[in-house]
């Protein structure tokens, strides 16, 4: 019987390497900022995606995460490494000090999660995602692509993947839901959302092959000015393989979105 190889995974991840089927944190040392570069370490991705919040700082049980604040639209670009276990999230706004929202999250070791900072208008929340990335199939060749709406309104907004000319994605989704990834063929991907009114936005991006996506539908309902307005960005979460062992690193920081 023929034994398959085992899938592996790399990814943008400050001192974080993934080798055959477990996690290695490397190349950061422990610190008091409660990031954490041992073996024991959780991956945290972090987004502001708060319009009117033009910067944001991030800390876990007190202790500041983000060496820089996030402007609206900016993230980590990267996996932090963190402490697992059950963890404080905050956020701030960074000019004035004040806190933004407050959560309360588990982390577990070796797993990948997403923080993304939404609301509007004093009425913020700290969404934190696992993100599930081992569960995803490298041998498809397909690439895998989820959404997260970020678009504070009551209604819920249809939002579309078509790929070949066929749907891939066709649904309702409320303010906060984020979606499971879904494999979608390489190529050219056509992503729309709309209520018929006041949240509508549309636009194309290319996947590629065993790449894992992240779509982001963010901004105000109606807005005027346009770096506010409803918008869809994207970014990407890594790279499955089911060859040789693959590492990739990056410096974190404030990088931003697409």
């Amino acid at each position: 019987m023929m034994m398959k190889r085992p899938l592996r995974l790399s990814v943008l991840v400050a001192g974080m390497a993934l080798i055959s089927a477990g996690v290695l944190f490397t190349a950061c040392n422990k610190n008091d900022n409660g990031n954490n570069g041992g073996s024991d370490a959780a991956g945290l991705m972090a987004f502001n995606l708060a319009p009117d919040q033009p910067a944001v700082s991030l800390a876990l049980s007190g202790n500041i995460i983000t060496n820089t604040p996030l402007a609206f639209g900016n993230y980590t670009g990267v996996y932090l490494g963190i402490y697992p276990g059950t963890r404080q999230v905050q956020s701030y706004d960074f000019t004035t000090s004040s806190p933004i929202a407050t959560t309360s999250s588990s982390f577990m070791t070796g797993r990948y999660y997403s923080l993304f900072v939404v609301g509007a208008n004093s009425n913020y929340q700290n969404l934190v995602i696992e993100d599930k990335l081992d569960s995803l199939d490298a041998s498809t060749n397909q690439a895998y692509v989820r959404y997260v709406n970020a678009i504070p309104d009551s209604s819920a907004p249809v939002i579309t993947f078509q790929a070949g000319g066929a749907d891939v994605v066709n649904e309702s989704a409320a303010y906060r839901h984020a979606s499971e990834f879904t494999a979608i063929a390489p190529g050219n991907v056509d992503i729309t959302v709309s209520n018929g009114g006041n949240i509508q936005a549309n636009r194309s991006i290319t996947v590629e092959a065993n790449k894992i996506y992240t779509v982001l539908l963010s901004g105000l309902p109606g807005a005027t000015d346009p770096s506010a307005a409803v918008q869809i960005r994207y970014v990407g979460n890594g790279t499955l393989s089911a060859g040789s062992t693959q590492q990739k690193s990056s410096t974190a920081g404030r990088q931003q979105i697409p």
